[in-house]
């Protein structure tokens, strides 16, 4: 339960139709196989004490005082367990019956909680058997104990506060507006749901569709137990069909028609956090509702959730080729809006043979097309100086040539040397005055080139630069418009593949392939041997490992010792906990003390959830203190 995650178990137990002591035999078992696993929250399916087809028996006296009698022996069986059980029954109470899901705790019935939408079409007829539940709460009798029954009830954990569990039950959430609307905001942040959802063709494609949707329209995770394939009785065939969502993700499903269990490892603090960045989730005070306070046992949760290393990267390549193309044209249609706005017919590229610019040729060639503007009134400039590699250079020229763009050389390093000698810098001195005065004088070329040609200088770095403040400031780091200001170095890498793989040129494709395969570098201090010197990864850490730091950072609003313990999972044989941790004080260090640059950001397309615009998704102050989250990292050491 550590860093809000809890995992929870959706059951579908082997059953017999009516056969009430062999039913609950079986749900002991699972509770047992749940508990011992790791589950603290264990929901099994719509009457599953009972059986959900058992039709007009439902009427029988001997099988509702059957259910009770399992019942109480589940409550017994539920005192070994430190874990939070829902278990299905039909329950008759003031004359009526209700199907109702039982919420127990360490021997004790916390809640009944009855269904509200009674199906009658179709193949359901339940409304032959069985009342709508009441919304208002009230204490009813059972096995000597006044058990509060009805909707409107949230069952909280004092000890861990982000635990707040509500329940509905099958039909409830398939209605236009179920009752886990209302539950969710008055404040539950985890919805249970006793199903019994027979199978027909193309059902279990909605089903998934419908729980996914609900936990991500609603912020929450929905643990979702169906009847397995024992209920099948006549006419239905039921599959077991179980999902636990959390946010509109899927977590865990099973496979239909094997009955079974399965677990999710929800992140609650996940979905508080989620809750108090969107300021259109209203909560409610709804004063029916009654809130049933319960205390678990703290433990930490063996977490068998993964997490991608490129968060911002999808896995398969069909969703990936997807996504590159997608933002390729959000890409490319900020920077055609532009251009069409301001009359701006040309444009101006720094050139280098690297990823970031590349990128931003590839883009503005697609919205030169977009416009109908000829590409040679695209300039790219390379200028050449104390640390360009021949294989840089001759990519930077060879791209240009081939995507039919103007390319343009201005040698630097004389212009590097004078500016050397006006302030009385030594060049054999390799700081940062030697590396930023390069960057500089290459913006200032940039521009008046951008005035000579009436275009615009087009920015190339990408938002893993901008993150960690690895720009220099009024360097790079300025243009008129930052084509890939939204986008981060682990994608970068993708979207350059993709146009290789797709562009239909073999000649252009292999300068891609090769551009892809040069290390990153700003190639400002001179080669050894012709090769790179100047590594970026060695000097301020991999950019995979700050990509997944940055999406947690500023997506989920993680704590510091959060992120590092799922590095520590999701890098596993890549790097050993001392690294990861080596870098992530470098991340938050960095962070923090960069942000006067990205306070002054150009213009640029925002392309996905995650953006450090000063205008839209980061607006920080310049001189936030990072003690708390530093002293944080120090305390993992």
């Amino acid at each position: 339960m550590k860093d809000g995650f809890l995992k929870v178990a959706c059951v579908s137990p082997d059953l017999k139709v009516a056969d009430c002591l062999y039913n609950a035999g079986q749900i002991k078992l699972r509770m047992e196989e749940a508990y011992n696993n790791g589950a603290r929250v264990i929901v099994f399916p719509e009457l599953a004490i009972t059986g959900y087809t058992c039709n007009d028996l439902f009427l029988q006296e001997t099988l509702l005082r059957g259910a009770l009698d399992a019942l109480k022996e589940l409550k017994r069986e539920s005192s070994k367990y430190d874990s939070l059980i829902f278990v299905g029954l039909p329950l008759e109470n003031d004359g009526k019956l209700y199907n109702v899901a039982a919420a127990l705790y360490k021997g004790k019935v916390l809640a009944f909680i009855p269904k509200y939408n009674i199906p009658n079409y179709g193949e359901f007829y339940e409304q032959r058997h069985f009342a709508r539940g009441n919304k208002i709460v009230k204490n009813i009798t059972f096995d000597g104990e006044q058990v509060p029954m009805g909707m409107n009830i949230l069952l909280q954990c004092d000890n861990m506060p982000e635990l707040v569990v509500a329940a509905e039950i099958c039909e409830d959430v398939w209605v236009p507006c179920p009752p886990s609307i209302s539950h969710a905001l008055n404040g539950a942040t985890l919805i249970v749901n006793t199903s019994a959802s027979d199978e027909t063709t193309g059902k279990d494609i909605y089903r998934r569709e419908l729980i996914s949707g609900q936990s991500a329209r609603l912020v929450c995770a929905y643990a979702y137990a169906n009847a397995g394939e024992g209920e099948s009785t006549q006419d239905l065939v039921f599959g077991g069909h179980n999902i636990i969502a959390e946010n509109g993700s899927i977590l865990a499903e099973s496979k239909r028609f094997v009955n079974g269990i399965i677990y999710g490892d929800v992140d609650l603090v996940r979905i508080k956090s989620e809750r108090r960045r969107m300021t259109t989730y209203e909560m409610e005070e709804d004063e029916s509702y009654v809130r049933i306070h319960f205390a678990m046992e703290l433990r930490d949760t063996n977490i068998t959730r993964t997490y991608s290393r490129t968060p911002f990267v999808p896995g398969s390549k069909t969703d990936r080729d997807r996504r590159c193309e997608e933002i390729l044209n959000i890409q490319s249609m900020g920077l055609k809006k532009r251009l069409a706005h301001t009359h701006c017919k040309s444009a101006v590229i720094g050139i280098s043979g690297g990823l970031d610019s590349t990128l931003a040729l590839l883009v503005t060639v697609r919205a030169f097309d977009m416009l109908n503007i000829d590409r040679s009134n695209i300039t790219c400039v390379t200028m050449p100086c104390f640390g360009t590699t021949d294989r840089t250079y001759n990519n930077a020229i060879l791209l240009t040539k081939k995507l039919n763009a103007t390319i343009r050389e201005v040698n630097i390093k004389e212009a590097v040397n004078i500016h050397f000698r006006d302030i009385g810098h030594d060049p054999e001195v390799h700081d940062v005055t030697y590396e930023n005065s390069q960057a500089r004088e290459r913006t200032q070329i940039l521009m008046n080139i951008a005035n000579q040609t009436g275009g615009m200088v087009i920015g190339t770095g990408d938002m893993s630069e901008l993150a960690l403040g690895w720009a220099t400031y009024n360097g790079d780091h300025m243009s008129m418009y930052g084509v890939n200001a939204s986008v981060p170095k682990t994608l970068v890498r993708h979207l350059v593949n993709y146009y290789a793989d797709t562009c239909g040129s073999e000649e252009l494709s292999a300068v891609l392939y090769d551009i892809l395969d040069t290390p990153v570098s700003p190639e400002l201090l001179p080669p050894k041997d012709g090769e790179i010197a100047q590594k970026t990864e060695d000097l301020v850490g991999p950019y995979e490992l700050h990509d997944f730091f940055m999406y947690n950072v500023l997506r989920l609003g993680m704590r510091p010792s959060k992120i590092y313990r799922l590095a520590c999972m999701t890098f596993e044989g890549a790097y050993n906990k001392e690294t990861i941790l080596k870098w992530l004080k470098t991340f938050y260090r960095r962070f923090f003390a960069q942000q006067f640059k990205r306070s002054c950001l150009p213009d640029g397309p925002k392309v996905g959830s995650v953006a450090v615009s000063p205008r839209g998704d980061l607006r920080m102050p310049s001189d936030a203190c990072a003690t708390l989250w530093l002293n944080e990292v120090d305390s993992l050491i």
